[in-house]
């Protein structure tokens, strides 16, 4: 996304403008003077932490202009994001309880640009298909898979839209979106599972 110019006061000497400049491209895109929890310490002292972070602060930045241009509902659809960004910063604080709090810091980041693209649909998609379960045309779903650095997958379900993330299988590739929905796809053929109360496992075959 295109960023902004700034221009340096011509009084601010240019090693320490150049300076300035490289500090912020290292650092996370918070201040870390203002750092409360264990997860943005962390971030502020590990670079590549750093580095992910401006990235998704960067994807989260793309979304929101999308909202906010929305032909219709575009109030509603920027509060909702802007509030579960709140709620995934809550979450990604919440890492300090875990045994690993890199790898689950790392892993919110990634998981959260993998929300993001695929929701936005902020990149071009690397692959898209079409799945009939249980041989009812009715029950379609339409994956559209993003190579994030966690790859990620856009279901599309009727008018539900929901999104999801790789996980390690012994075969196949299987993806996981929300409250328990997931496909795993073996060829042109997959198992999928929507998130209602009887979590029944349909058997799909992928459409020509």
């Amino acid at each position: 996304m295109p960023r902004p110019v700034f221009r340096l006061s011509a009084l601010v000497p240019p090693v320490l403008a150049l300076a300035g400049t490289a500090a912020a491209q290292e650092g996370p895109s918070f201040d870390c003077t203002a750092a409360e929890s264990s997860a943005e310490t962390l971030v502020c002292e590990d670079a590549a932490l750093a580095a992910l972070d401006r990235r998704v602060a960067e994807r989260y930045a793309a979304a929101l202009a999308l909202a906010e241009g929305l032909d219709a509902g575009a109030e509603e659809a920027a509060d909702d994001l802007r509030a579960y960004q709140r709620g995934w910063i809550k979450g990604r604080d919440e890492c300090w309880k875990t045994d690993d709090l890199r790898a689950c810091v790392e892993e919110s980041y990634l998981r959260r640009e993998a929300e993001l693209v695929s929701q936005w649909m902020l990149e071009e998609p690397v692959g898209m298909a079409t799945w009939i379960c249980d041989g009812n045309p009715a029950n379609e779903v339409v994956t559209i898979f993003y190579d994030t650095e966690l790859p990620a997958v856009r279901f599309e379900r009727g008018d539900t839209i929901d999104t999801g993330v790789v996980v390690r299988t012994g075969s196949g590739s299987r993806y996981d979106g929300s409250f328990g929905r997931y496909i795993w796809m073996k060829g042109h053929e997959a198992t999928y599972r929507d998130p209602d109360p009887d979590g029944a496992e349909m058997s799909c075959t992928e459409a020509e």
